[in-house]
């Protein structure tokens, strides 16, 4: 059974052209369903039927276990994506419009986790991530991007443990993704990289 969010994106998208959903989300539209990519894996997002399936077993396992962080993501992203491409200036979540009242609380990313999972452990934290069709970077100790959704790029970033200071984690977004999506969009695209890679 739908979720009242979940319940109104499916509306929105089954009363939009799947032709200009699909020019401006970037997501192809072919025989009555969204083809959407995330992390490194195609998904199937069928507006007739409200079902989103995934085409190999590891995305299904993953579209399963992040259920409610993967389906907001990608059915509002069909809904709010304006073809607007990323700007190439990344940003904390925090400092997106709105984003340091929003990222406290309950809605505090488990970044921690993330630190005390991968601290020592470099080599892991790569290969995890190119599993999940990440891309290597040049930032702090290891940093991989993801992309859960296209033209939606998170970075995370990772501190070894050392004789002085204890592994850190941080995750920084285009700023692009404030003008995009609302803030509890853009936390399921960042809960879902984060729990994919724990």
């Amino acid at each position: 059974m739908s979720q009242p969010g979940l319940k109104a994106a499916w509306e929105k998208i089954r009363g939009s052209s799947g032709g200009e959903l699909s020019r401006l989300s970037g997501i192809p539209f072919k025989d009555g369903a969204f083809v959407f990519p995330s992390l490194g894996m195609d998904f199937l997002i069928y507006p007739d039927k409200e079902a989103i399936k995934a085409s190999s077993g590891q995305g299904e396992a993953l579209g399963r276990k992040f259920a409610y962080f993967f389906d907001h993501l990608c059915l509002w992203w069909l809904v709010y994506a304006k073809g607007i491409p990323p700007t190439g200036r990344l940003v904390r979540p925090e400092d997106l419009n709105g984003g340091a009242a929003f990222f406290r609380g309950s809605h505090t990313l488990p970044l921690e986790g993330l630190a005390r999972r991968y601290g020592k452990d470099r080599e892991g934290f790569i290969d995890k991530g190119l599993a999940l069709g990440a891309e290597r970077c040049g930032f702090a100790d290891a940093c991989i991007k993801l992309e859960p959704a296209p033209g939606l790029p998170v970075y995370l970033l990772l501190w070894l443990e050392d004789e002085e200071f204890p592994a850190r984690a941080g995750m920084l977004l285009d700023s692009s993704a404030g003008v995009v999506l609302p803030m509890d969009i853009i936390w399921s695209a960042a809960m879902l990289c984060l729990l994919a890679m724990l």
